[in-house]
C-alpha cells in the first residue's frame, strides 16, 4: 500500500498556468468530464483567487492513475504568503515546477524553489505555454537548470526530468516539437520519478501543516501521516511546540478524494489526512502515539515586515452598507483569521476600537480587508508601516529582492527611482528588447511604488519582490510630495465647483457623489493641505452673457484600487473600506483639530 501514494506540490509563478493544469490533471483522472466544468477554473474557489489569478490559499485535491493515488498540492505563488508555502511543502515528496515557456523562471517561483529544495524534494519540470508567439523553451530550460544551480540543488536533484507542452490545450511531451494527445506522459513522470513518500516504522507521528474550519464541527487539522496508522477514535497525544503533551481522542478522519474529504476508519503512513477532534492544536504541533509521544521538528514561519492599524468606521458615512461596523465584530473577524492565516499577527492598541495587524505585505493585508469588505464589514485602515527590529544595538529594517522587467527605454527612470528609495541595483540581464533589473530595497521603499513605476513607464513595468533579510536602517526616504485635497463640507460634490477647482489638482471624486467634511477629495497640485468647498454651487441671476452656460468639461477622476489607496495614504489618513465604496480621509475631520495637532507636534519638536 505505502508505494501506491505519490504527493506533489505545484510551484509556479503568478499566471504561468499552474491552475488550469492541475484542472486537466483531474481532467485525466476522470473525476469530471470536460463539458461539465466549462471554463472554470475549479481549484481557485475563491471570487478573489479568480479575479486576481493568484492561488492564497492552498488546497489538496487527489486523482487516481494505474492505481496510484496522486496527492496534489497546490501552492501560493506569492512571497507575501510565505508562511502558507512552508506548510505545504511539508506535505509533499516532490514538486512540479512549471514555468512559462517565453517568460522562463520568476522571483517567486525562484522563492518557493528555494524552501523546496532545502526541504530536499525532488523537482520535476514542465514548460508550459510552448503554443505562445516568440516562446524560447530550450534557452527556459537551461535558465531552470542555472536558477537550480545558484539555488544549491544537490546532485540529484539537477538531474531532473523535463516536459514541454500547453496545459491550455491538454498536452504534454518529452519533445516541446512533437504534440502529444493528453497531458499522460506528465503523469508517468510523477510515477516514475517522484518518490513514494518516505515512512519509517514506529508509532503515529503526524505534523499539523495546515488547519480548515468548519461552521458544523470546528477546527480540523491536516498533515502528512509520516509513520504508523491512526484509527477512528484513537486516544492519541498532541505534543506541543514547547514541548508540553496533551492527552486527545481522534473523533473523525477524513481524506482526500478528488476534491471531497472523505471520512474514513483508517489511515496510513505516507497519506495527507484530516483530523477532527484533537482540541487546542497550533500549527507545528505533532499529533503522536498516546503512550510514547515523539514530535516532529516544528515549522519555522516567516515573521511579518510589515502592520497596519484596522479600526472601526467612525466616518459620517458609517453603517450606510455594512452588517458588521462594531469593534466586536472587527475583533471576532481578526481573531477567527488567525486560526486560518499562520503569518499574521494581531495585537490590541490603546484604543479598544483599533488594532494593529501585521502581515507579510501589502498585498497579504489587502486581500484580508477586500475579503473583510466583501463579508459584509466596514473598517478604516491607517498608513502601512515597517516593523523594524533592534540588533546589536542597531535599527535594522526588512529589505526585499525587488525584480523589474521593462523596456529598455526606461531602465534609465526605472533605475533612478529605485536609487532614490535607497535601492541598490544588483544585476542588469538583457532579454530581447526589454531588460531585467535586479535590486535591493528596503520592504519601505516599495509603499506606493508600483503605481509610480507603472505611471513611469507607459504600463510596461512588470515588477516582482520577496523578503530577504533585516539590514541596518537606510535612512529616511522621501514620501509623497503633493498635499491633500480636503473637503470643508458635507453634501454632493457639485460639477461648477470640480471645474472652477480642476486646476488646484487632481479630482479623487466623481460629480454628485457624496462626499464629508475631512475626506480627502483630491491630490494638490503643489505641496501642502488644501481645504476646497465642493459642494458650491453657481449663483443663479437673471442676466444671461453669451459663453457662460457652455458645457462643463470635467477631467476623469483617479479612482484607486485598494492596495493604490493603502500605498497612496499620509500618516495622518485613513482609507475608510465599506462594502461598495473606498474613501480617503483625514484621521481629524475638522480643520480646527488638524490645526490644533500640527501647532502640538510643532511644540513637542
Amino acid at each position: 500500500m505505502e508505494n501506491k501514494i505519490r504527493n506533489v506540490a505545484i510551484i509556479a509563478h503568478v499566471d504561468h498556468g499552474k491552475t488550469t493544469l492541475v484542472d486537466k490533471m483531474l481532467l485525466a483522472g476522470k473525476l469530471f468530464k470536460d463539458h461539465e466544468k466549462p471554463g472554470e477554473l475549479i481549484l481557485d474557489n475563491n471570487d478573489l483567487e479568480r479575479e486576481r489569478g493568484i492561488t492564497i490559499l492552498s488546497k489538496n485535491v487527489s486523482i487516481r492513475y494505474k492505481d496510484v493515488k496522486i496527492n496534489i498540492i497546490d501552492t501560493p505563488g506569492h512571497s507575501d504568503f510565505g508562511g502558507e508555502v512552508e506548510r505545504v511543502l511539508n506535505m509533499a515528496d516532490g514538486v512540479l515546477l512549471l514555468v512559462d515557456a517565453f517568460e522562463g523562471p520568476m522571483p517567486q517561483t525562484r522563492f518557493v524553489l528555494q524552501k523546496a529544495l532545502q526541504l530536499g524534494l525532488k523537482p520535476i519540470v514542465v514548460v508550459n505555454k510552448v503554443d505562445k508567439e516568440n516562446c524560447r523553451p530550450d534557452e527556459v530550460h537551461e535558465a531552470v537548470f542555472d536558477l537550480m544551480f545558484n539555488l544549491d540543488a544537490t546532485e540529484e536533484q539537477l538531474d531532473f526530468p523535463t516536459l514541454f507542452g500547453t496545459a491550455k490545450h491538454g498536452w504534454m511531451s518529452q519533445d516541446w516539437r512533437n504534440p502529444t494527445s493528453d497531458i499522460t506522459p506528465l503523469l508517468d513522470a510523477i510515477l516514475d520519478h517522484i518518490p513514494p513518500p518516505r515512512v519509517s516504522e514506529g508509532t503515529p507521528q503526524l505534523l499539523v501543516t495546515s488547519l480548515d474550519y468548519s461552521a458544523y464541527i470546528g477546527r480540523i487539522a491536516i498533515g502528512r501521516l509520516n509513520r504508523g496508522k491512526l484509527t477512528a477514535n484513537q486516544p492519541v497525544a498532541l505534543v506541543k511546540k514547547d514541548g508540553t503533551v496533551q492527552r486527545s481522542r481522534i473523533k473523525n478522519l477524513f481524506i482526500y478524494e478528488g476534491f471531497e474529504r472523505k471520512e474514513t476508519n483508517e489511515v496510513k503512513a505516507g497519506d495527507i489526512c484530516a483530523i477532527f477532534g484533537v482540541e487546542g492544536f497550533e500549527i507545528g504541533d505533532t499529533i503522536a502515539d498516546a503512550e510514547a509521544p515523539e514530535a516532529l521538528p516544528a515549522i519555522a514561519v516567516d515573521e511579518p515586515t510589515m502592520s497596519m492599524v484596522f479600526t472601526i468606521n467612525d466616518s459620517p458615512f458609517f453603517g450606510q452598507e455594512g452588517k458588521f461596523v462594531t469593534s466586536r465584530h472587527l475583533k471576532d473577524r481578526l481573531e477567527k483569521e488567525l486560526e486560518k492565516n499562520l503569518a499574521l499577527r494581531v495585537e490590541e492598541t490603546d484604543s479598544a476600537d483599533s488594532f494593529r495587524v501585521f502581515g507579510r505585505g501589502v498585498l497579504h493585508l489587502s486581500v484580508l480587508i477586500e475579503t473583510m469588505r466583501r463579508e459584509g464589514y466596514e473598517l478604516q485602515i491607517g498608513q502601512p508601516q515597517v516593523i523594524t527590529k533592534r540588533i546589536d544595538g542597531l535599527i535594522h529594517e526588512p529589505v526585499e529582492e525587488l525584480t523589474i522587467d521593462l523596456p529598455d527605454a526606461f531602465s534609465g527612470t526605472a533605475i533612478d527611482m529605485i536609487t532614490r528609495r535607497k535601492g541598490v541595483m544588483l544585476a542588469m540581464e538583457p532579454k530581447g528588447d526589454r531588460i531585467s533589473l535586479r535590486f535591493e530595497i528596503p520592504s519601505r521603499g516599495l509603499i506606493g511604488l508600483r503605481s509610480n513605476m507603472l505611471t513611469a513607464t507607459a504600463g510596461e513595468a512588470v515588477m516582482n519582490h520577496r523578503f530577504h533579510e533585516f539590514q541596518p536602517h537606510k535612512g529616511d526616504i522621501p514620501g509623497r510630495i503633493n498635499g491633500s485635497l480636503i473637503s470643508m463640507e458635507t453634501g454632493k460634490a457639485i460639477p461648477y465647483a470640480i471645474n472652477n477647482l480642476q486646476d488646484r489638482g487632481r479630482f479623487f471624486v466623481l460629480h454628485n457623489e457624496d462626499i464629508y467634511e475631512g475626506q480627502v477629495v483630491g491630490e494638490n497640485s503643489r505641496p501642502g493641505d488644501l481645504v476646497v468647498n465642493l459642494t458650491k454651487t453657481k449663483k443663479l441671476t437673471n442676466m444671461r452673457a453669451s459663453g457662460s452656460d457652455d458645457k462643463l468639461r470635467l477631467t476623469p477622476p483617479k479612482r484607486f484600487t485598494l492596495e493604490e489607496a493603502l500605498e497612496y495614504i499620509q500618516a495622518d489618513e485613513y482609507v475608510e473600506v465599506t462594502p461598495q465604496s473606498l474613501r480617503l480621509r483625514k484621521i481629524l475631520l475638522k480643520e480646527h483639530e488638524r490645526k490644533r495637532s500640527r501647532n502640538q507636534s510643532l511644540a513637542d519638536v
